[in-house]
């Protein structure tokens, strides 16, 4: 009886021993992990008893707080920095953000100084999210760079004066700052007020910056130009 319970006493010993070992860590990853324990990791322990460590990493920061009792409470949250390219794949599912304030553009306009990824406090007013398609990649647009509209209005006292030009002439008008101007379907003409048809009374000159108005001289639509006409000429692109 007494050999009995000696060899169960050895067994029982054996598997202890045995749990111990396997408790026990001796991987050069883990050691490695140690040596991070101060730089926002987590040490847990699975259910086999291995000591294993959350890191945070690639936007996701950590923000530990010790209070009064020396309990440490590490708390991680977006927010950090993206160290590589990362995608999300909705696979179809919605991906939207709720509770995005709107911007009151009578009050902040959109954004002319914003510097090439600057951060937030470096620039004024509001710019534009837009996608990449080659890449996916989220990039910002100047709300100017979207769409960009003018006006000018010509007339004889004006720094390009309207002089008469008759039927089947051309009269060149020059637009401050020599914008480059869209197709002639998105520049409107007016003549006192009355729309010139485009692409036949007027088209965009050859010149940056200009546009050609051209008088009929085809009757019983015949016109030209008077010296005290008014032009005006939108765009918008």
């Amino acid at each position: 009886m007494k050999n009995k319970y000696f060899k169960l006493g050895l067994v029982a010993l054996t598997m202890i021993a045995g749990t111990a070992l396997q408790a026990q860590t001796t991987s050069g990853d883990i050691a490695q992990n140690t040596a991070n324990v101060l730089n926002g990791t987590v040490r847990v322990i699975d259910n086999k008893g291995t000591i294993k460590y959350l890191q945070a990493a690639n936007g996701i920061t950590t923000l530990t707080n010790s209070s009064t009792d020396v309990t440490t409470t590490t708390t991680w949250q977006l927010g950090g920095t993206l160290t590589v390219n990362t995608y999300i794949d909705v696979d179809g599912n919605a991906f939207a953000l709720d509770g995005i304030e709107l911007v009151d553009t009578s009050v902040l306009a959109a954004s002319t100084d914003a510097t090439d990824q600057s951060d937030h406090g470096t620039g004024t007013g509001w710019t534009l999210l837009v996608r990449d398609e080659v890449t996916g990649a989220t990039k910002k647009l100047l709300a100017t760079d979207l769409i960009q509209s003018g006006h000018e209005r010509f007339s004889s006292t004006t720094t390009s004066p309207v002089s008469a030009t008759a039927s089947g002439s051309t009269l060149t008008l020059t637009l401050t700052g020599l914008p480059t101007l869209p197709a002639f379907e998105q520049v409107h003409v007016y003549r006192n007020g009355a729309k010139l048809i485009a692409g036949v009374d007027y088209t965009i000159g050859a010149t940056v910056g200009t546009v050609e108005i051209k008088p009929n001289g085809t009757a019983p639509y015949d016109w030209a130009v008077n010296a005290e006409d008014i032009i005006e000429v939108h765009y918008i692109k």
